[in-house]
């Protein structure tokens, strides 16, 4: 099970992406950041808010040096039928990966076994493959884009200057804090 700290679980999965399919492993992964955004079921209510959530925001997330892989149960065909016919699916540019095995989902530790789909969870994931943060709703609790997009960016901000740390509702630019014995009983 992926956990903070630890690296993302091997995988080889067949994806939807740009009007095509395609293999994506944890290979293809390392070197640049991630999000894997794992949601129920295509065709579904909450998940295509969700992921038109995530759609709005994929810019912004790309302009960080971040991917978006979203992951479910369902096939690769699944999700390019998903694509074509749902206009909020359509704005989708980031890999769309299949797995109906639940190989990945199991990994992650997101897979509600009763159902046999996956929970809501979203997982930030460094260069090195390492799990930085990570959230997981029950179906019906439908997730934010911005604040995943805020995660990353302070999971970058803490990779990036080592020493600081990023409090509460930290936003870029704002201010951080340097644990120290300085800090102790003040904040």
């Amino acid at each position: 099970m992926a956990k903070i700290n630890q690296a993302i679980p091997h995988f080889k999965l067949e994806a939807f992406h740009e009007g095509e399919f395609k293999t994506i492993s944890s290979e293809d992964v390392k070197g640049k950041w991630s999000v894997f955004f794992f949601y129920p079921a295509d065709f579904t209510f909450v998940c295509p808010t969700e992921l038109g959530d995530v759609a709005d925001h994929y810019d912004d997330l790309k302009s960080a040096g971040v991917e978006v892989y979203s992951v479910s149960t369902d096939t690769h065909f699944v999700h390019k039928a998903w694509h074509e016919a749902s206009d909020t699916i359509k704005k989708i540019q980031f890999p769309m990966l299949g797995d109906p095995k639940g190989e990945l989902t199991r990994g992650f530790g997101v897979m509600d076994e009763e159902v046999g789909l996956a929970f809501r969870g979203s997982f930030v994931v460094d260069p090195e493959g390492i799990v930085r943060a990570y959230e997981v709703h029950s179906d019906g609790i439908g997730r934010s884009a911005d604040e995943l997009v805020r995660k990353v960016k302070a999971a970058q901000y803490v990779a990036a200057n080592d020493g600081e740390v990023c409090p509460a509702s930290w936003q870029p630019g704002k201010e951080t804090l340097k644990p120290g014995l300085d800090l102790v009983g003040k904040i």
